[in-house]
């Protein structure tokens, strides 16, 4: 099991904060503050110290600190110093060196690596508030929550969503040109993309299924707990197939003839009607013996929480990778007193380094002399210990 705890974290310039350093000594850290104080912002900057965007999905050019009357936000950086396992820390960084920039530099011991480098060091696991709606939004917005917890235990999910991103978006631009020419598709090059999307997409729902299953063995092996259980179902025609272990060559073939077969609807609707970027997840409560969309916020929260906690739980002992940085935001607020105490139990017992924000202190009454207090205000940081 790798060691991937953060030592310390500098910021520059990034969203609210001119300069701040917190030194944690890897141990977990709740933060506390008025709305707007910057409690986020800090959560966003560890976020970033993996390959994407970050819990927010920002551009890189929005991050940059901007003062009134500026128009592009200021160059930034975010550095930390990581726990490795050996003698000494391994420092990272990334950030941009031009105000407004859209791409960032990564450098890892000073040298200038690509963004995919990060994951060997950090390899955060969030929960934000955005995501309190995960049930009532859009099944586009779970899948790409679902798709997150599938890169982090396997990389290269991500190369294969993308994958089949960019041949679904060359081969539905060759579909639409031709409805509105009248003419046909050039059906040649409509193999070719289709035989990738296939695959691609042959790999996504695998891959999807694998990490269901991985993730219920996780909920089920946890037992009688405050948190709720929960049932995960898939229910793209894909990944319901590799979740019956229909073999990969069979789901490709299958999936390649279904796509041929839609090209006139497809053309006609203006967008594919078929694949794994149909898929849904479906979270059921087991306990309450009905769909999480019906449930509660706080039954909703807490149901996604125990997501979280079983899939850094299962990533925890990949002997491969580093540990994962459970970051939470705005948590604590939804649960009852006793689920309070059960969360600072299981970050306890996980033992694994995890950042809590929250407007009042006494939301982590159940995490002091467990993990460090630090007072977010007017984006400055001071830690209860200092005070």
């Amino acid at each position: 099991m790798a060691s991937a705890a953060l030592l310390s974290l500098t910021l520059t310039d990034f969203r609210s904060y001119a300069r701040a350093r917190l030194e944690t000594e890897g141990r977990s850290v709740y933060l506390f503050g008025a709305n707007g104080a910057g409690k986020t912002n800090l959560l966003e900057a560890i976020s970033l110290l993996t390959p994407g965007k970050g819990l927010r999905g920002a551009s890189m050019a929005e991050v940059g600190r901007r003062l009134p009357g500026e128009a592009v936000g200021r160059a930034w950086a975010v550095a930390a110093e990581v726990e490795s396992g050996r003698d000494a820390p391994v420092r990272i960084g990334t950030g941009v060196e031009q105000g407004g920039a859209a791409r960032r530099a990564v450098r890892i011991e000073g040298e200038t690596v690509s963004p995919g480098r990060l994951a060997d060091h950090v390899r955060p696991i969030w929960l934000t508030p955005a995501q309190d709606r995960l049930f009532l939004e859009a099944a586009s917005e779970r899948r790409r929550f679902f798709d997150r917890l599938v890169f982090a235990g396997e990389p290269s999910h991500a190369s294969n969503a993308n994958a089949y991103d960019k041949a679904q978006r060359e081969r539905m631009r060759l579909l639409t040109d031709a409805a509105e020419a009248g003419s046909a598709p050039d059906a040649t090059w409509l193999n070719a993309l289709e035989a990738r999307l296939a695959e691609s997409g042959a790999l996504m729902s695998q891959a999807r299924a694998r990490t269901l299953l991985a993730l219920q063995n996780e909920i089920d092996g946890r037992g009688d707990r405050p948190f709720p259980r929960a049932r995960l179902t898939l229910t793209g025609e894909w990944e319901r197939m590799a979740l019956d272990e229909v073999p990969f060559a069979e789901i490709e073939a299958r999936l390649a003839a279904a796509l041929a077969a839609a090209r006139p609807r497809d053309g006609a609707a203006g967008r594919a009607l078929t694949g794994p970027h149909r898929g849904d997840l479906a979270i059921f409560h087991v306990d309450k013996d009905r769909p999480a969309a019906e449930c509660s916020t706080g039954e909703q929260k807490a149901l996604i929480l125990n997501l979280v906690l079983a899939q850094a739980a299962r990533l925890s002992r990949a002997e491969s990778a580093p540990n994962p940085v459970i970051l939470l935001d705005e948590v604590a607020a939804h649960l009852d007193l006793t689920r309070r105490a059960a969360l600072a139990d299981e970050l306890t017992a996980l033992k694994l380094q995890a950042f809590l924000t929250g407007t009042d202190e006494s939301l982590f009454d159940h995490l002091k002399g467990r993990a460090l207090g630090v007072r977010v205000c007017d984006a400055g940081l001071t830690t209860l210990e200092d005070e």
